[in-house]
């Protein structure tokens, strides 16, 4: 096989694939392995974890958002926390590491594309997650605003403390409140539930704040 054959078997607009696209019926599985290899080593593919690749650019027009690769390094997971909230726009920062969680062992991934960490939650918590188009055509699992922010906080020591939450500089017009304190019920966790009080004491705060801005 040629580089240019695995591009022409790759779907249109798809540039990452498990390596078992190439060797389902393949009589000479190790000749692939080979090749695989060359190409990483040559820059045309990027190797994201063993049997994962990514056709590298100019090879293609351009890599896969990261919140697809996440998706993919780790089935079953869905992105949240601190990656979800800023995409979001429910905290400001720039999110250099993507975290998912999923009910898999934590393990933090280094990639050619960046930094992907997985952290282990529940099986009762793992839900509050939505199908969200991040690219045309590239949907991936997303948790709502609200999940994430949950997800974060039980995550996090001590982060129902209202003085941790101030600081991540919540935007509260991105949360739904009532859906906030539904999820926090749900979960029976009384530092969730503790949580999603503190906020909405501080969007109860800044509503105040807003309504007595000097003019």
């Amino acid at each position: 096989m040629r580089f240019v054959d695995l591009l022409d078997i790759l779907p249109p607009g798809e540039t990452m694939f498990d390596s078992a696209l190439l060797l389902a019926g393949e009589p000479h599985p190790a000749e692939v392995r080979r090749r695989l290899s060359r190409w990483t080593a040559a820059g045309k593919l990027l190797q994201l974890r063993r049997g994962l690749y990514v056709v590298a650019v100019p090879y293609a027009d351009a890599h896969p958002h990261p919140f697809v690769i996440a998706n993919r390094l780790q089935r079953g997971s869905y992105v949240s926390a601190q990656a979800a909230l800023a995409f979001r726009g429910t905290i400001p920062e720039y999110v250099p590491v993507v975290t998912s969680v999923s009910t898999g062992r934590p393990r933090t991934r280094r990639t050619p594309l960046g930094v992907y960490q997985f952290r282990h939650i529940a099986p009762g918590l793992l839900w509050g997650a939505e199908l969200l188009e991040v690219a045309p055509g590239a949907r991936v699992l997303v948790a709502t605003a609200e999940k994430a922010l949950l997800d974060l906080v039980h995550l996090t020591p001590r982060a129902d403390d209202p003085r941790y939450l101030a600081e991540l500089r919540l935007d509260t017009t991105t949360l739904d409140l009532e859906r906030l304190m539904s999820f926090a019920e749900r979960t029976t966790r009384p530092k969730l539930m503790r949580a999603a009080e503190a906020v909405a004491g501080i969007a109860g705060d800044r509503g105040v704040e807003e309504r007595f801005e000097p003019l």
